[in-house]
């Protein structure tokens, strides 16, 4: 049983059986693009969203920036009672994007971005 509060695993990095060649086994670019596919998915279903995507790279996010302006309002009508909670917002709300790479052999790089 699961329930609503669980967390959901990381979604595996490894494409199914069948994405590469039968040849010397190095993916041609259609297939690095279906290898990018099924690893874009597997994030999606894990809660991330694609910002951008090209042949063989995608960047995705996960996470929600905070609106700066409108706590300032809130702070300033509330004569600064809200501005607790902007502080507490500010410092746990993160955005995490990390960028995918298929290399030439197939392979998933994931590296950490701004």
């Amino acid at each position: 049983m699961k329930f609503r509060g669980a967390h959901r695993h990381e979604a595996s990095l490894e494409p199914p059986p069948g994405y590469y060649g039968a040849g010397d086994g190095t993916p041609d670019a259609t297939q690095r693009g279906l290898i990018l596919d099924w690893v874009v998915s597997r994030r999606v279903a894990a809660g991330w969203r694609v910002e951008s995507r090209s042949g063989s790279q995608a960047v995705l996010v996960r996470g929600q920036p905070v609106n700066h302006v409108l706590h300032a309002l809130l702070t300033a009508f509330s004569c600064f009672v809200w501005g607790a909670v902007w502080a507490a917002l500010a410092l746990t709300c993160k955005v995490e994007r990390v960028v995918l790479t298929v290399d030439a052999q197939g392979q998933v790089i994931t590296v950490g971005a701004p």
